[in-house]
Order: structure tokens, then C-alpha cells, then sequence
């Protein structure tokens, strides 16, 4: 099952000539799921080729234009183009306001469903949930109500051994080792034991989306361990004054908190315009956690199993 992630923006507060604002889309299972929609989304989607249309889930993070003012227009071109199926929209309060607004002067009236879920930005919250993943909400702080997003995999099914297995097994009982379970008779007696006959599964991957947000240690307990980690970082650490002022993080407070989670890689975006070269940030970054990169336009990073 694909678990991807490709970067569509990484600029802040205005994009440049090169850096659009932050979109992103994690390709899971084959399905899109747009995280942040800012100016020119749809542009970097058609850029890289990636169809609109099949995008599930879109997840805005909070209200700065930065991260939202594309929205409205994807949404319409989805609409002109004419979606039928279902579309679903996590937010932070305001922007179903936002949108019925714009859509109401503009005479719009999507032809396709569209299901808003308010985000709840002060706690840690499960909002999504199918067969392969959950997504829950991780409480950032920045000078607005704003989300990061957690995306895992659930646990998956043990691999049978098939020379193990008895000839006697039904298909539901195949079904219970799978997920771990012994086999017993009527009685409770163990007639097969799940260990002796499957292997471990296959690891579990996991995203975290750290938005605009300072430096917030208190968020370790929901990133521990996790895949990929993306976090703002739109000062290198000589502004840490200037970050904290503007409810923002530096770059070496990225990696201070992807080392203390111990996660596998740590993706660093949001680049202040001054920045014409992101080297330095980089160059910091590694300093504190050498698996560092930059979350830089067209740049694919996959969860290997």
C-alpha cells in the first residue's frame, strides 16, 4: 500500500518566485489526502500531475491565507468539473463561515457533497477513520486556533504460514490468526497457536504534520516514533526571538523536538522569503538530527513498511 508524501508549497507568509504556500498531499492506499491548501494549490496539483478529483480528505490547518486562500477555488474548480462524489473538509471554526460566504455572492452551489467537520485546535482528537488509517489532531500554538494532523496506519494482518497450517482450518478461523488469535474447540482448549503458524506483520507508518505553531516540547507524547515528521521552521535559530514573537519555530527547535521523539526523518518547510537560499536551515537542522531534509516544491518522500 502506498503511504507517500509529495510537497506542493513550502513558502510562509508570502510566496516567492520559486516557493508557493504550503500544500501538501499524502497519497495512502491510493487515495489523496490535501493537507493545507494555500494560493496556487491547484496549479502545483496539475504541475505534478496529480488529479483533483480523486483527492478524499482536505485538512486546513487554521485560518492564516497561507494555508487556506486556494480553497475556495479548488472547491469550485471540482465543481465545474463536475465531482459527484463526496468530499470531506476538516477545519478550524470560521471556515465553513468563510466558504458559504464566498460561494453565496459568487451564485455556487457545489454538485457534490461536501462534509465540513469543525476541528476541535486545543486537543489531541481522532477525526478520520477508515480500514487502513486513523487521523487525529495534534494542539499546536500559533496566534490563531491551529491543527497539526497525525496520520497512522492501523495494525495489519500476521502473514500465515501456509506449510503450518492445519488442513482441518476454516476460513474464519484463518481469519481470527491473522489478527492474532488462537484457534480453540467449544471447550476453550487451544487446538492451534497463533505464533506457530503466522509471522509478525508488517510495521505500521505514520506522518506527522506540525503546522505553524512555536516551540511546543509538549507535543512529544503524540510524535513519538513516528515515520516522517513535518515541522515549520521559519527562522533559522539567530531570530529564536523573532520565532517566539510570531508564534513561529526556528529550525534547530525542529530538530531539538525530532530528536527527543526519536523519529525516523524530519521534514522542515514554512521558509520565511528572506531565506533566498535554504542551505543554512538545512545545515542547522542536521546539526541537532542529520535525517533532515527540506520540504521543498515537487519533493516526494516515501514511508517504506
Amino acid at each position: 500500500m502506498d503511504f507517500e508524501l509529495r510537497i506542493l508549497g513550502s513558502s510562509s507568509a508570502t510566496p516567492t518566485a520559486n516557493r508557493h504556500h504550503t500544500a501538501q498531499v499524502l497519497t495512502i492506499d491510493n487515495q489523496y489526502h490535501l493537507i493545507d491548501c494555500g494560493e496556487g494549490t491547484q496549479m502545483q496539483l496539475m504541475q505534478y500531475k496529480i488529479k483533483h478529483q480523486r483527492i478524499c480528505n482536505i485538512y486546513i490547518s487554521h485560518l492564516h491565507g497561507d494555508h487556506y486562500f486556494g480553497l475556495a477555488g479548488l472547491l469550485s474548480s471540482m465543481h465545474l468539473q463536475g465531482r459527484h462524489t463526496p468530499l470531506y473538509l476538516f477545519g478550524p471554526p470560521g471556515l465553513l463561515e468563510i466558504l458559504s460566504l464566498q460561494f453565496k455572492y459568487s451564485g455556487t452551489n457545489l454538485c457534490y457533497p461536501l462534509i465540513f467537520h469543525e476541528l476541535d485546535t486545543t486537543s489531541h482528537k481522532k477525526i478520520f477513520e477508515n480500514k487502513q488509517i486513523t487521523v487525529h489532531t495534534i494542539p499546536m500554538e500559533h496566534r490563531v486556533p491551529c491543527s497539526g494532523f497525525l496520520f497512522r496506519e492501523k495494525q495489519k494482518a500476521r502473514p500465515l504460514i501456509k506449510e503450518k497450517l492445519p488442513s482441518f482450518l476454516t476460513p474464519p478461523q484463518l481469519v481470527s490468526l491473522k489478527w492474532g488469535e488462537d484457534v480453540t474447540d467449544e471447550h476453550g482448549n487451544v487446538l492451534v497457536y497463533n505464533q506457530d503458524v503466522t509471522m509478525e506483520p508488517k510495521r505500521s507508518r505514520s506522518y506527522a504534520y506540525c503546522s505553524d505553531s512555536r516551540f511546543k516540547p509538549a507535543l512529544l507524547p503524540y510524535l513519538h516514533y513516528v515515520d516522517l515528521l513535518y515541522h515549520e521552521a521559519t527562522f533559522t535559530d539567530e531570530l529564536r526571538d523573532r520565532a517566539y514573537y510570531t508564534f513561529h519555530s526556528t529550525t534547530r527547535q525542529a530538530a531539538e523536538l525530532a530528536a527527543a521523539a526519536q523519529v525516523r526523518r524530519l521534514l522542515i518547510g514554512h521558509f520565511s522569503v528572506r531565506y533566498k537560499d535554504l542551505t543554512p536551515l538545512l545545515t542547522e537542522a542536521q546539526e541537532v538530527f542529520p535525517q533532515s531534509d527540506l520540504a521543498t516544491e515537487g519533493s516526494i518522500f516515501c514511508i517504506r513498511e
